[in-house]
């Protein structure tokens, strides 16, 4: 029984891994944390506070758009390996950055499994955010394929 293309099965696990790298929840893994964020903050936020959730916003919107390109090209049958590799590495700092940027405009405590609900979220987030780098390949082995790719390796 063969899965696929006979004599293709490194072209799958790459485009595999491009999937896995790009998907979505490469950077949505805190996107509750910044919904929260807004509704706490109101429409009453402070400017500096404004510009923070601004930038995170554009900074998401960037991550999707790049996430789509990476699913349009393997649905067109090419490897965006580098590509894919890009979202993962950015889509991690964006990640991995949002519960201190949080902690920085909210002057709430991060309280994982207590307080109200956007202490326990924030909490949750500052525990878990070590782990975004892992999935997916590290940052190490992204930026090798980066570079790889870029021709500076």
């Amino acid at each position: 029984m063969v899965i696929g293309e006979v004599n293709e099965g490194w072209q799958q696990v790459l485009s595999e891994l491009a999937f896995e790298r790009s998907g979505p929840e490469r950077f949505l893994s805190t996107f509750r944390l910044l919904e929260a964020a807004v509704e706490h903050l109101g429409p009453e936020a402070d400017e500096r506070s404004r510009v923070v959730i601004g930038r995170l916003s554009a900074q998401l919107m960037t991550l999707r758009h790049m996430s789509l390109s990476v699913a349009s090209a393997l649905q067109e049958g090419r490897l965006p390996n580098v590509e894919a590799a890009i979202v993962k590495d950015l889509g991690t700092s964006f990640e991995q950055a949002m519960p201190e940027i949080m902690r920085t405009i909210l002057s709430i405590e991060a309280r994982p499994g207590e307080g109200d609900a956007l202490e326990a979220m924030l909490g949750e987030a500052v525990l878990l955010a070590p782990s975004f780098s892992l999935r997916g390949g590290t940052r190490e082995i992204l930026r090798g394929i980066i570079a790889r790719g870029l021709g500076l390796r």
